[in-house]
């Protein structure tokens, strides 16, 4: 199968860059999405708490972030509900721990102010909450709707998307890419690699160095409450990493808020982790949870420097990688996916994110000459 851009992985990065690949070039024609999964948002992608901080993370993920949340914010043509709404955030923990907090754009708050926010929290002694740091601008999101739209934005623009097809090789000559993925072989002079976990693996199949990226898990349940949570309650942080919980309309959303290494695989929760999570939880607060709905786990993937990476690798021709997105895959998604598009139609940098993040995304920071 002839191509010009060839995309591996079908998670969030994947899909919104040949959505907007097709947008950009009036047509999808051209462009192959390749999964290795029967089904498309299969890992990572399907298990997001769905909730975007635009103060959450190092500085290029903040640019990232506040550009794709202005844009989501506008509405998605063609869907009717909003994608993205506010739902303000509280860190909480000891003035030592909120002092050591990496977060920006937050204004501080006593135990007080933390628990008329979120009378829930009394029960948690004064040194393990004196008080808080509340984020006005952080949103939900809809994160289903979001993946739909871009699949079928790029679909019915004329992407192939190929699923239960896993990548396995790949040779490079006459500035074509040869490329087996299950069945199917596919020749384009443009790939790229948007493979999350398996980001390295691809990356050694088209003899690539890899760059080091880890995979962390971290565990999350659905669960029912004795008491519903107030719609517009705010998502609740622990600010020495540990747990955190917001309002769904089944009851809450909980997590551990761990960052485990872990190889890539279709993570699972440890068995009675989430059990201990909701034992912890309520005894901790008054939460009052009753019920575990259904949990699972996902692998935020995170590059060494912990940036995402955007980017030509510096010693392969046509070989962009478009990973390690360490948990701020879908407040990045979209403008990680322009940046990406201007990189592979344009060969610009920083026209749609500015120049120093630009640099920060690049791969050739990781290059011994760097």
């Amino acid at each position: 199968m002839e191509a010009q851009i060839v995309v591996i992985g079908g998670g969030i990065a994947g899909l919104s860059l040949v959505s907007e690949l097709s947008r950009r070039r009036s047509t999808g024609h051209g462009i192959v999405l390749v999964e290795a999964e029967d089904t498309l948002a299969h890992h990572t992608s399907a298990r997001s708490a769905q909730h975007l901080s635009p103060s959450y993370g190092p500085p290029a993920v903040r640019e990232l972030t506040h550009r794709t949340v202005a844009q989501l914010s506008k509405g998605l043509e063609g869907l009717d509900q909003p994608v993205v709404w506010q739902c303000p955030t509280v860190v909480i923990g000891s003035h030592r721990e909120l002092t050591a907090e990496s977060t920006f754009g937050s204004t501080a708050i006593d135990r007080a102010s933390v628990l008329d926010l979120c009378p829930e929290l009394s029960p948690l002694p004064r040194e393990a909450l004196e008080g808080g740091l509340y984020e006005n601008d952080a949103v939900r999101l809809d994160a289903p709707s979001l993946l739909d739209w871009h699949r079928r934005i790029a679909t019915e623009s004329g992407v192939e998307i190929l699923t239960g097809n896993r990548v396995t090789g790949a040779t490079f000559a006459d500035g074509t890419w040869e490329i087996t993925a299950g069945t199917i072989h596919l020749r384009a002079p443009l790939v790229v690699n948007a493979a999350g976990a398996w980001g390295d693996q691809v990356a050694t199949s088209f003899g690539v160095d890899p760059l080091g990226l880890q995979p962390l898990r971290r565990t999350a349940a659905l669960v029912e409450l004795n008491a519903p949570l107030d719609p517009e309650h705010p998502v609740v942080v622990m600010a020495n990493g540990g747990w955190y919980y917001r309002q769904d309309a089944v009851g809450a959303l909980i997590s551990s808020g761990e960052a485990e290494p872990e190889e890539p695989c279709d993570a699972q929760p440890h068995p009675g982790q989430v059990e201990e999570l909701v034992a912890e939880l309520n005894s901790l607060t008054d939460l009052g949870i009753t019920g575990i709905i259904r949990s699972w786990t996902g692998q935020r993937t995170a590059a060494p420097d912990g940036v995402p990476v955007c980017g030509f690798d510096p010693a392969v021709q046509g070989f962009l990688w478009l990973v390690g997105q360490s948990g701020y895959g879908f407040q990045t998604s979209t403008a990680l996916a322009r940046a990406a598009a201007d990189l592979l139609l344009e060969n610009l940098i920083g026209s749609w994110c500015s120049v120093e993040t630009a640099r920060a995304l690049d791969p050739a920071r990781f290059s011994d000459s760097a």
